[in-house]
């Protein structure tokens, strides 16, 4: 199974999010991450998805996703070179002897602390899915108290 990052171009229209994850839940194809915002156009939204699967899978998802009314445009950016990011906030127990460890944690990844507490530490990381994975178990010997992960957000190069 390879890991596909789906761009979806659709009307800004109530109910589309539904349709489309709904069409993935009706077929077994899981949704890994699913984000979704404003697009460089008025009126439409971009829908980055990342799902499991071989390329024939994806094909289908694509034929399928342009049956939907709402879906103007479905590029697979991972057929090509593309740019990834997601971004992560970490709770983190931070007692005031273990805060230098957690620091030098923090700046090797090149986060940073957006809040802190007389207990805790909330840490902001921005990257692909792999940093930040490590960041959480680097983390997680010091105790992770929450910790909440964007979808992917991504386009193509150039």
């Amino acid at each position: 199974m390879i890991k596909h990052t789906i761009s979806v171009l659709v009307n800004d229209q109530p109910g589309v999010l539904q349709r489309v994850s709904g069409l993935f839940g009706r077929r077994g194809y899981n949704i890994e991450s699913i984000t979704v915002g404003p697009s460089e156009e008025m009126g439409l939204s971009r829908m980055v998805i990342v799902t499991l699967g071989d390329h024939k899978t994806v094909e289908q998802v694509s034929k399928q996703l342009y049956k939907l009314i709402d879906v103007i445009k479905v590029v697979d950016l991972s057929a090509g070179a593309m740019v990834a990011r997601e971004l992560a906030l970490i709770k983190v127990n931070a007692e005031p002897v273990k805060r230098p460890e957690i620091l030098g944690v923090i700046e090797t990844f090149r986060a940073s602390v957006v809040d802190i507490s007389p207990t805790a530490m909330i840490v902001q990381v921005v990257g692909n899915s792999d940093k930040i994975d490590a960041m959480v178990q680097l983390l997680e010997p010091y105790g992770i108290r929450e910790l909440t992960r964007t979808g992917v957000s991504a386009m193509t190069r150039g």
